[in-house]
């Protein structure tokens, strides 16, 4: 484990090595360096290739209303009147009728 002398150390050799100009754009690329290794292992533990890609998409999943679209369809098909309901109602309007039977 490093101790608080090897760490002085460590500063003042890299302060006599590049100097007092340098030490803070050495400071913000290796800040830059840890926030894309961070994103990449985030993004590796995910399996996504990029962080702002959408979940649904990644999983293959259907798009939200692409869902609803599909909950309509299916209420329709079991004789569930659709007209003016949200996609929960449709749902569970559903689930009571697969309860029922």
């Amino acid at each position: 484990m490093i101790g608080s002398l090897e760490i002085v150390v460590i500063l003042v050799a890299a302060l006599l090595i590049f100097g007092p100009d340098k030490i803070p754009e050495l400071a913000r690329a290796a800040g830059q360096a840890w926030g894309d290794f961070h994103k990449a292992q985030l993004s590796a533990e995910l399996g996504l290739s990029d962080l702002d890609i959408n979940p649904a998409k990644v999983a293959n999943e259907p798009e939200p209303d692409e869902m609803d679209n599909k909950i309509r369809h299916i209420a329709e098909s079991a004789g569930i009147d659709v007209q003016g309901k949200s996609t929960e109602e449709l749902l569970s309007l559903m689930e009571e009728a697969a309860k029922a039977k």
